[in-house]
């Protein structure tokens, strides 16, 4: 058996933005692209999809008219090698929704519910790409055994291109920064 009979060309070969930017929503949803390369990520469970879609309509309440927060969706980190990454949850400038490939200067804040399976990419390779991108603001959620969620917040030191750990919060967000929010996350 080869390759190409258990795999498609396009999951063992580097890809080029141009290639990504031809494929259909249908190939881009659930993969991620890292150093030109595609990853797959398994469907996310009901809990987590419900925890980043609280997460996001809080923020895109707290957010005014400038700033949306959506899921689902692509961040160009780099274009060559193409880095894609889909974060659970962007909070984006308004003026941007119609721009395609959102870019990491479109975007103030990424945050990640991390899975059984994500644990290392979502603790510590995606804040070092993100970082490295400019993302002012990262947010990791953990799904605690206990089901009440803890939130990591970073912030990005602008200087250095890393984030310094900002503060952690169980089942009650209430930050200032990016904006004022408040969210309760409960027991999911």
């Amino acid at each position: 058996m080869t390759a190409e009979m258990v795999a498609p060309a396009w999951m063992h070969e580097q890809i080029t933005a141009e290639q990504y930017d031809s494929w259909s929503e249908e190939q881009c949803a659930g993969v991620e692209i890292v150093d030109g390369m595609v990853v797959v990520s398994p469907s996310a469970s009901k809990r987590h999809n419900r925890l980043a879609r609280i997460l996001a309509n809080a923020l895109d309440d707290a957010a005014g008219a400038d700033w949306n927060a959506d899921t689902d969706f692509d961040v160009r980190l780099q274009d060559v090698p193409l880095t894609n990454r889909r974060p659970d949850v962007v909070v984006y400038r308004a003026e941007t929704i119609d721009v395609t490939p959102t870019r990491p200067e479109h975007v103030l804040l990424v945050a990640e519910v991390v899975s059984p399976g994500s644990e290392t990419t979502d603790r510590v390779v995606k804040v070092d790409q993100y970082a490295k991108a400019g993302i002012a603001f990262y947010w990791r959620i953990e799904q605690a055994a206990t089901g009440v969620p803890l939130v990591y917040t970073s912030v990005l030191d602008p200087a250095t291109r890393t984030y310094r750990e900002g503060d952690v919060f169980t089942g009650v967000v209430k930050v200032a920064a990016p904006f004022p929010v408040e969210i309760d996350l409960g027991q999911i």
